[in-house]
């Protein structure tokens, strides 16, 4: 008896801790078309690693996440600014897109034009690409 005790208390540690490690590695981004990760440890040793299933099990597995990107079809700015304290901090305009550089409460960060920058949103006419702290490689 004492036995099932204790192991049964082992067991509820070890689920505890494996519940910690999940939450820890919880994605940016929720609902996206696809979920990329960027890995290395600067902009030119980027290596992106697209996922097609879960983002918090893929994220455990990788090493030196340095960012996240996801696609929306439709995307609120607005709201998901208010969800994560953000602001937008600057604007490019293309030909083919708008750039919001914001400053939020997300993990990751560059520093951009003197600016501390951790989430970018691509504003296209048919997507919206959404990253912290940059879309690395190009959209």
């Amino acid at each position: 008896m004492r036995f099932l005790k204790l192991l049964s208390v082992t067991l509820a540690g070890v689920a505890l801790i494996a519940a910690l490690a999940l939450l820890s590695v919880k994605p940016c981004f929720n609902g996206g078309e696809s979920y990329t990760f960027f890995c290395g440890d600067s902009s030119k040793n980027c290596r992106e690693v697209t996922v097609s299933g879960n983002p918090a099990l893929t994220k455990l597995t990788l090493a030196e996440v340095c960012g996240e990107c996801t696609e929306y079809k439709d995307f609120d700015l607005e709201s998901y600014l208010l969800k994560v304290n953000g602001k937008v901090i600057f604007t490019e305009t293309l030909s083919d897109s708008v750039n919001y550089y914001c400053k939020a409460d997300l993990p990751y960060s560059v520093n951009l034009y003197g600016e501390e920058i951790n989430l970018h949103v691509c504003v296209r006419k048919n997507a919206i690409k959404v990253a912290s702290p940059i879309i690395f490689g190009g959209y």
